[in-house]
């Protein structure tokens, strides 16, 4: 798959970078699902027993800066952790993304090092579509806006510990290959001009 395929997010890099560095805590791989409609009680038999999970949104951000080519934008995750030491599990997933990506412009020199050396598979482990890092990160900050921590009790038999985080950060796009550049790597090119009945109707 060509690196510049619509697959290929920040938010695919940030989350396999979480998802590894979170890793170290001794969960299981942790796995991070866009948020999507759906009722309390299905959502809670997604959750693995005994571990963490993480749904997220993607927000884009009205950029500071006329320079239209660097990006900003949020990530809100919610973080859920199953009844036994759910407590105790958010309190480290918490400390652990907030020491991880709240170092500004140093987070985003780890990030870059980390995505520098891996690709992603988009595919299956039977027919892999890999894509290489194309984002530059410039900076990453991370809050709350309100709670803290919720305990959760979704009317079942499990209670569960969640926790809100929002992941502050800007980016541009660089073109994958020895070509490096500064600016969105894009082939858009002007079309020919047409006149009178050769116009295309639309």
């Amino acid at each position: 798959m060509a690196n510049n395929s619509l697959l290929n997010t920040p938010v695919v890099w940030v989350n396999k970078y979480l998802q590894a560095k979170l890793s170290v805590l001794g969960f299981a791989t942790i796995p991070f699902f866009p948020t999507s409609p759906s009722t309390i009680e299905s959502l809670t038999q997604t959750f693995p027993s005994g571990g963490i999970m993480a749904t997220y949104d993607r927000m884009f951000k009205m950029s500071r800066s006329s320079f239209p080519h660097i990006k900003c934008e949020q990530l809100l995750y919610y973080f859920y952790a199953t009844a036994e030491n759910s407590i105790t599990n958010m309190v480290q997933v918490t400390e652990a993304v907030h020491r991880l990506l709240n170092r500004g412009d140093e987070s985003a020199v780890e990030v870059n090092d980390w995505c520098s050396n891996r690709r992603v598979n988009v595919g299956t482990e039977q027919q892999q579509d890999l894509l290489d890092n194309i984002f530059y990160f410039h900076d990453f900050k991370v809050y709350q806006l309100e709670e803290t921590r919720d305990i959760i009790d979704f009317g079942t038999a499990r209670t569960y510990g969640g926790n809100k985080i929002i992941i502050d950060f800007d980016y541009h796009i660089v073109p994958s290959g020895d070509d490096k550049d500064t600016t969105t790597y894009s082939d858009w090119s002007p079309e020919a001009k047409l006149t009178g009945n050769n116009k295309i109707i639309i």
